[in-house]
């Protein structure tokens, strides 16, 4: 259920404990989630869904922007990063309130051209009480340049505490897709992926790499209080990337060497 003003969206649902145990499926673990346990973090991401008709998606899948996203005149979305507060555990079985707000939206003259970069602001409540805040980074730009010359991605550190390999497939990009109802086509639609956003594949969600990563974090650390992530280069679906922890300090590093997201808790 939702209602949303031009600036403001709010959303009700119940954190179904079956969703939750098909992402851990899906991630490879076993699907144990009932109704009382605490939610792992980030995935909150399953829930809050805001379906469009066809007619109101965009020519990448997503819901054309107006309302809470404004249309800043740019076709080309991608999730840069992001930062969570975590304050009390979302209890499966139980239904939570999200209330999601633009609290930036500024469109500047980059070196390759018109960008855009719009924060959102989510929170979540349950129970009368908030459990979740969460800042989503989103940059907007014009379609690339296909013989241009492609930006140098940073190269990952090597001196890793901890480190697991997670490789990703067509199918494991299309349930996460489902799992979060994200119909960004770059996460299932190759061609569109190749010759239309110039990618080299089937892009791997940004969010399923800090997923990954806040897992990660939780075994090591315990319980999260904070947690932020910002992505520097897309892993292909054809890749294995590596998930790297020295102390607070996490990053996916990609099979060349170049680091695809950084992240601290």
């Amino acid at each position: 259920m939702q209602s949303a003003k031009s600036d403001t969206l709010r959303q009700s649902d119940v954190m179904d404990p079956a969703r939750a145990c098909a992402m851990q499926v899906a991630l490879g673990g076993a699907g144990v989630l009932q109704a009382g346990d605490p939610l792992p973090p980030f995935f909150h991401q399953l829930y809050f869904w805001s379906p469009a008709p066809p007619g109101g998606l965009g020519r990448d899948g997503h819901p054309k922007v107006g309302g809470v996203i404004p249309d800043m005149g740019l076709p080309r979305r991608m999730w840069a990063g992001g930062r969570l507060e975590f304050y009390a555990p979302l209890r499966l079985g139980a239904e939570a309130e999200r209330v999601t707000v633009c609290e930036n939206a500024v469109r500047k003259e980059g070196r390759t051209g018109p960008l855009a970069f719009v924060t959102l602001r989510h929170e979540v409540w349950q129970a009368g009480r908030p459990c979740v805040s969460e800042w989503q980074d989103l940059v907007y730009r014009e379609d690339p340049d296909l013989d241009a010359p492609r930006p140098v991605p940073p190269v990952a550190p090597v001196d890793e505490e901890e480190a697991v390999e997670h490789a990703f497939d067509a199918t494991l990009l299309f349930r996460y897709s489902a799992l979060t109802f994200n119909g960004h086509r770059i996460h299932y639609d190759q061609p569109y992926a190749r010759e239309v956003e110039g990618y080299d594949g089937l892009v791997v969600h940004g969010p399923l790499l800090a997923q990954h990563l806040m897992l990660m974090a939780e075994a090591a650390l315990g319980p999260l209080e904070r947690f932020r992530f910002r992505a520097t280069s897309p892993l292909m679906h054809d890749e294995v990337g590596t998930f790297c922890r020295k102390g607070r300090t996490f990053w996916v590093r990609g099979p060349d060497g170049r680091m695809c997201m950084e992240a601290e808790a």
